[in-house]
């Protein structure tokens, strides 16, 4: 999977996140959407990394789980960080 599969996968799954997770994470929809293709790409990663995982098929449900957790890993923190600071 390219690039742009990439981007269209994070998007996708950004907004899978934001649903999963409601709240204030600060930043708003656009914000999650990128933190969301950031998130695909970590979650890609840290799965071919370190569970061996063929992220190669767009729509294999391994790709999107990992894109999908990915998307909340990031999102939890990004939250931790919007929220130290608007305390601050």
């Amino acid at each position: 999977m390219g690039f742009i599969g990439w981007i269209v996968l994070g998007l996708i799954a950004g907004a899978i996140a934001k649903a999963i997770m409601p709240g204030n994470q600060g930043g708003g929809w656009f914000m999650t959407l990128i933190l969301g293709v950031v998130g695909a790409i970590l979650g890609g990663w840290i799965g071919s990394a370190l569970f061996n995982v063929n992220i190669n098929e767009f729509w294999s449900i391994s790709t999107w789980l990992l894109a999908i957790v990915g998307s909340l890993i990031v999102l939890v923190i990004w939250g931790f960080i919007t929220k130290n600071r608007s305390n601050a």
